[in-house]
């Protein structure tokens, strides 16, 4: 008898933004960290432990927390800013926008529990916009890693990066997708599955459930192209229009609203530069319900079997 398949290990991305940050720590004196009451939900226990004088803890005010991040940056330091992305990003939006990305400042947001992470917590605790208001500024690349070994390589690039940045990140567990030792490299999409029949492009913790329709898509005789988009702005136009004008036809799936985040940036350059036909997975413009993140992510249509059943509908209208 053959021995039963197991099933993947889960990681969370918070898990390798800690650790990474810890050993830039202990290479770089100027790491600093920055939090808004977090330390338990950034993962900053242990960086507190090894680099107490370089916590910054400002509390529940996220607005004084970005402008304290621009003030280390400016005196030299390199500062992570970590606190959940609702409220990092939904509070503090005037002080990215005037403090950090205006001033071009070497500041690296990192938005925690982004999507619907925190579920059970409700839609005020929900980051589906976060794609859309950070997406829109100047000289802030927008990041949302798929795995842990994504989310590692990106800090190790961030710190290396000078200006400001926002990585996006979970707490949803997802299994590894790409290679250990991966380089991040911004607007640069990575090839997951090759095919010809379409293309499925998502990010974060959508990229591993389009893995998982292509290979529902196979069984039906269906080969999809899957493309992780890690990098929102600036996007990969190049893999875009190569996806469009070699599948005929591209489905986006997003743990955000379907308006303003990875399938609108995508949408703009299709409809620019080779239009086929698109169908945008996410929440569709309405505020999530109260639950589980898995559940609403299946909730709104993004089962792996349900991504599968619109990508056989997508084709059809090649």
């Amino acid at each position: 008898m053959n021995a039963p398949v197991s099933a993947p290990k889960l990681h969370d991305c918070r898990d390798a933004f800690a650790e990474s940050i810890e050993m830039l720590a202990a290479n770089d004196s100027r790491v600093v960290a920055v939090c808004n009451d977090s330390v338990g939900s950034s993962k900053l226990g242990g960086f507190k432990a090894k680099f107490p004088e370089r916590l910054v803890n400002v509390g529940i005010a996220e607005q004084n927390m970005v402008g304290v991040g621009a003030g280390l940056a400016n005196g030299g330091q390199l500062p992570f800013v970590c606190g959940a992305s609702c409220f990092l990003t939904g509070r503090a939006l005037e002080q990215i926008k005037a403090d950090l990305a205006y001033s071009n400042a070497n500041v690296k947001l990192v938005g925690i529990s982004s999507g619907m992470a925190y579920g059970e917590l409700g839609p005020t605790h929900h980051s589906i916009e976060d794609f859309a208001w950070t997406r829109v500024l100047p000289n802030l690349p927008v990041i949302a890693p798929c795995d842990r070994i994504e989310t590692a390589a990106a800090v190790k690039w961030a710190a290396e990066y000078a200006g400001p940045c926002f990585l996006r990140l979970s707490r949803v567990g997802v299994p590894d997708l790409l290679p250990e030792g991966h380089i991040f490299e911004l607007g640069k999409a990575n090839l997951l599955r090759d095919g010809k029949d379409l293309t499925l492009i998502a990010n974060g913790t959508l990229t591993h459930r389009m893995v998982k329709a292509a290979d529902i898509l196979a069984t039906r005789g269906i080969k999809a192209r899957v493309l992780n988009m890690a990098t929102v702005r600036p996007i990969d136009e190049a893999a875009i229009v190569a996806a469009a004008t070699e599948t005929g036809a591209i489905l986006t799936a997003e743990e955000h609203s379907i308006y303003g985040g990875l399938g609108s940036a995508i949408a703009e350059v299709v409809v620019e530069q080779a239009p086929v036909p698109m169908k945008r997975l996410g929440v569709p413009g309405v505020f999530a319900h109260t639950g589980p993140a898995e559940w609403l992510l299946d909730e709104f249509g993004m089962a792996p079997a349900a991504i599968a059943d619109a990508a056989q509908a997508l084709i059809k209208r090649k």
